[in-house]
């Protein structure tokens, strides 16, 4: 991907993965639009950054999210690149059924109806680009979940699937899909204590190492720093069983 010279509007841009790629991006010299349903934390991260603009939206409503795509459209008509980023994460006890159920569908809504919405909004506009990029972000729990949050692993592994058809249905056009999956990193994603947890990667270490493979050209359309290459190649290694095993210990 070319990572300079592009406008680019990032969801979840107010905090943690997106917002330290909303400000990665902007010192390259690109106009980033961040996007969120907080308006108070996209405000703090345009104060922080000159220049850099934000919109609101809910990613789960779909009117909120043509919204967003018509007056992003409408203010940058050079928009070029979306990063669908924001996403939840929360733990289901699924003994509990049917309790779980909002969590479920407010993650699903969020994490992979949200960005199939916005991309399929954008992409008549991202077509008629001479160069364009799709990102999305998954996670290495797609390729081996996390059993205290099966259906933010369950989006993940999807978004992984949607992005591997979506780049070849596009491979003939101008608009390139890639997509990062993070290991564990130091955000705010699962509460505060996540940010400082010394067994998570630190989040300005996954942003400079992201960025610099968004600079190359990621393999398979992939971008995967080195921590969570134990989860996405678990199944071609065959320790699957034993990666699981230890990150859902008993």
């Amino acid at each position: 991907m070319q990572t300079t010279g592009n406008t680019i509007l990032i969801t979840g841009g107010g905090s943690g993965i997106g917002r330290g790629l909303a400000e990665a991006f902007h010192r390259q010299g690109n106009q980033v639009i961040i996007s969120g349903r907080r308006a108070e934390a996209l405000a703090e991260v345009t104060a922080a950054n000159p220049g850099m603009a934000a919109l609101t939206v809910d990613m789960t409503d779909p009117a909120s999210i043509n919204a967003l795509a018509a007056q992003a459209i409408a203010a940058y008509p050079a928009l070029n690149a979306v990063i669908n980023n924001a996403g939840i994460m929360a733990d289901e006890n699924i003994l509990a059924a049917p309790d779980y159920l909002d969590t479920a569908e407010a993650t699903i809504a969020t994490n992979l109806l949200g960005p199939i919405r916005l991309t399929a909004a954008l992409l008549p506009h991202l077509l008629a680009q001479s160069r364009a990029s799709v990102l999305t972000v998954s996670s290495g729990l797609a390729f081996v979940p996390m059993a205290a949050t099966p259906t933010y692993s369950a989006t993940k592994a999807a978004i992984h699937s949607y992005s591997q058809a979506l780049r070849h249905q596009l491979r003939t056009t101008s608009v390139e899909v890639i997509e990062i999956a993070p290991p564990y990193v130091q955000t705010s994603l699962q509460g505060a204590h996540q940010a400082s947890d010394p067994n998570a990667m630190p989040l300005a270490a996954f942003i400079e190492e992201t960025m610099a493979l968004l600079a190359a050209v990621p393999e398979h359309g992939e971008v995967l720093v080195e921590r969570v290459g134990m989860l996405r190649y678990a199944e071609q290694r065959g320790m699957a069983a034993q990666v699981f095993a230890a990150i859902n210990p008993n």
